[in-house]
């Protein structure tokens, strides 16, 4: 099915360079996505009532306030919890934002132990740095966890390990982790789990609630710019015990019931957590979009791009001098995030060409996960410091990230002009399996 004509903007042409017009494709939807046509909608309907969140009285502070906290529920539902008192929704501009928040917010001390992999964007892992000590489950050869790997870890650590901390799905590779068998282990030894869900929320149905009540991940984090709604705003969505006690991060107007000269009384949660003036038309659009993708199916979206993504792995394992990562047999995990490398070629010119050629968007360097893109590609950590340090950057990949309007036709367009790179040969030459022998 052609999801095209939900989105907005993404059949407009460019100039490229050479003067010529062109409609462009984006294959870098890991890093942004464009917006859903109902999410420009809706703030167009409503930015002439644009007033205060929960502050003064007046028609158009109370019609946004009232908007503003209807879309908690929107997201609860989106996670299959809206039915549950347990969970609540707290609104931050984005999922770096969100992991720091839980960062502060949850370790209380530096001897407090914290588990992650080495698969992980530097978003959850930098915060959790800083805080408390980490403890770091490695990836296989092909980029994959063992998570028997992160039971006999946190066997070994005996009950130290407070919070186990992992990506959803990888951005460089797609790799989705099991993330319900995960917290039935987590929890298994007193740890709580966070979900790093900015890479897999718009692509796979995600229930907060497990099969037991064992598997419930305890919180999940995104932003809504990989989610379709590029306007700035991100969330919490998680278990109200672990939000009760500790102060708050941010600290401002809004969230304190009462200052005074040696004492301060926070207000409830969530509002305690989303200090200062909040993003109401980022709030708005999110929860349209995630709803829009609810109602669309995740049956369908998955079937969809899990089609796209093998087309394109299988047809990129022909092309020669082309190098894939990760696992390109099995692929049942991985969502359509296809990182490779040309032979002679250097990954950012690479990148360059594709662009200003073609009008092919994708993403070149290390996708904020350096560790994992050095141990996918055999690189020892002195060669990657010295790589960095010396401004070389020699070390990096290209990414294809695909989106729900992506098409084969647009998978063409890219496989010809990557052989045609890769090989040296006509770029008018016609790849040589089209899109019209697969259906969606």
């Amino acid at each position: 099915m052609d999801y095209k004509y939900l989105f907005d903007g993404i059949e407009d042409e460019i100039q490229l360079p050479n003067g010529s017009y062109i409609t462009p494709i984006n294959f870098d939807n890991g890093a942004t996505t464009p917006p859903l046509k109902s999410v420009i909608e809706i703030i167009v309907q409503n930015i002439k009532n644009y007033g205060p969140i929960a502050r003064g009285v007046g028609y158009k502070g109370e019609y946004c306030t009232k908007m503003f906290n209807d879309s908690r529920e929107t997201i609860l539902n989106f996670f299959g919890v809206n039915n549950c008192n347990d969970y609540t929704v707290v609104y931050t501009k984005s999922d770096t934002e969100s992991l720091n928040i839980l960062s502060n917010t949850l370790v209380m001390n530096k001897e407090d132990m914290i588990l992650t992999t080495r698969m992980e964007h530097h978003a959850n892992d930098l915060p959790f740095r800083k805080v408390g000590t980490m403890i770091y489950i490695d990836v296989d050869e092909l980029g994959r966890i063992n998570i028997n790997h992160i039971e006999e870890a946190l066997i070994k650590h005996k009950g130290k390990i407070k919070i186990v901390t992992i990506t959803g799905a990888s951005n460089v590779t797609g790799y989705m982790n099991p993330i319900h068998e995960i917290a039935r282990i987590a929890h298994k030894y007193n740890a709580i789990i966070i979900v790093d869900g900015a890479q897999l929320v718009a692509h796979k149905e995600v229930n907060l609630r497990g099969s037991y009540e064992e598997d419930d991940i305890d919180f999940i984090t995104f932003s809504a710019h990989k989610a379709y709604s590029p306007f700035g705003s991100g969330a919490i969505v998680g278990k109200k015990q672990y939000l009760n006690n500790p102060e708050p991060f941010l600290s401002g107007g809004g969230c304190v019931s009462g200052v005074f000269d040696e004492r301060v009384l926070w207000t409830s949660i969530p509002e305690k957590f989303e200090a200062g003036t909040q993003n109401f038309f980022g709030v708005i659009t999110m929860a349209k979009s995630l709803s829009d993708l609810k109602n669309i199916g995740f049956d369908n979206i998955e079937e969809h791009e899990a089609k796209l993504k093998n087309y394109l792995i299988d047809n990129m394992k022909k092309i020669n001098n082309v190098t894939l990562y990760g696992d390109t047999e099995n692929t049942d995990d991985r969502l359509g995030v296809i990182t490779f490398n040309v032979e002679n070629r250097d990954y950012e010119s690479l990148a360059f060409k594709m662009a200003t050629e073609k009008g092919i968007s994708l993403r070149a360097g290390k996708f904020c996960a350096h560790p994992y893109v050095y141990r996918l590609m055999g690189v020892k950590d002195w060669d990657a410091y010295k790589d960095i340090v010396s401004c070389d950057h020699y070390y990096g990949m290209v990414r294809a990230s695909l989106g729900l309007y992506n098409t084969t036709e647009e998978a063409d367009i890219f496989l010809n002009h990557l052989e045609y790179v890769a090989n040296r040969r006509n770029p008018n030459r016609k790849f040589r399996i089209q899109s019209k022998n697969i259906r969606f």
